[in-house]
């Protein structure tokens, strides 16, 4: 008989080299990073964006930045400082005498100016700075002004020793009329008005350097600034720093004052 031989069986591995398994993949991460960069920029841009509404609305009803351009106001205000303006408090009250008043052109206080242009990226920084009141570009077309004169005052200058009247009542403004070296009092310019309704008397504190109320007669408003016009009140220095505090409005000049002729009590 014959006897049937079987292939040997393979021999198990001993000790040799398995064949490695199919690694698994790590997980992408370059679009999980994309994704936290749009996410981030997206919130840097929503952050901006309510910033810049905020300051809008709180320019447009609440406060406005101006720069002072002349020496009408000096001391109490000096070229290039930066002020605030409060617009509210005017819209839910009355302004008082003496306060410092900010104002668009009654019409030919101002000489006409010519814009000279300039590079567009300049323009586009300015406005954006304007609008969270960081410039304020248009402050060359306001003015600013002490109150001397309310709706129905009689306002006369003046009486024998250069003080302006108010209702018949002289006023002592030496807190903050400033003097020239040399002279006891400005000089005197003299008028005799009656403030109509509606409208403001104004003075700068720099009477000899002040091309204000007394200096416009022949013009449509004969001085007179409409309360329109009136932007709001001046009570912050912000800029420089050495100049930083509130503006005094001084009252108590005018705490002697009665009220006009005429005018219902309360």
């Amino acid at each position: 008989m014959t006897t049937e031989q079987t292939a040997p069986a393979d021999p198990a591995p001993t000790g040799g080299s398995l064949t490695p398994a199919t690694p698994v993949e790590a997980p992408p991460v370059a679009p999980r990073r994309r994704n936290r960069t749009l996410l981030f920029l997206r919130d840097v841009v929503v952050i901006v964006l309510v910033a810049v509404l905020v300051s809008l609305v709180i320019k447009t009803f609440f406060v406005r930045s101006f720069y002072i351009p002349s020496a009408s106001m000096e001391d109490t205000l000096v070229v290039n400082d930066r002020i605030l303006v409060d617009e509210i408090t005017p819209r839910f009250g009355d302004y008082s005498r003496g306060d410092i008043v900010v104002f668009r052109d009654p019409g030919g206080w101002l000489p006409p100016t010519i814009a000279e242009p300039r590079p567009p990226i300049v323009e586009a920084w300015d406005w954006v700075l304007s609008l969270v009141g960081l410039a304020a570009p248009d402050s060359e077309d306001h003015l600013i002004k002490r109150i001397i004169g309310l709706p129905g005052d009689h306002v006369v200058c003046c009486d024998a020793i250069g003080q302006v009247e108010v209702n018949g009542v002289p006023i002592d403004e030496s807190p903050y009329v400033k003097l020239q070296p040399g002279k006891p009092a400005p000089e005197v310019k003299e008028y005799d008005v009656t403030v109509p309704e509606g409208s403001l008397w104004v003075l700068g504190d720099n009477r000899d350097r002040s091309q204000d109320s007394r200096f416009h007669p022949d013009q449509p408003g004969k001085g007179f600034v409409p309360i329109d016009n009136v932007v709001g009140r001046a009570f912050l220095i912000t800029w420089p720093m050495s100049h930083l505090g509130t503006l005094d409005f001084h009252h108590e000049v005018f705490s002697g004052v009665p009220d006009p002729v005429g005018t219902p009590a309360p």
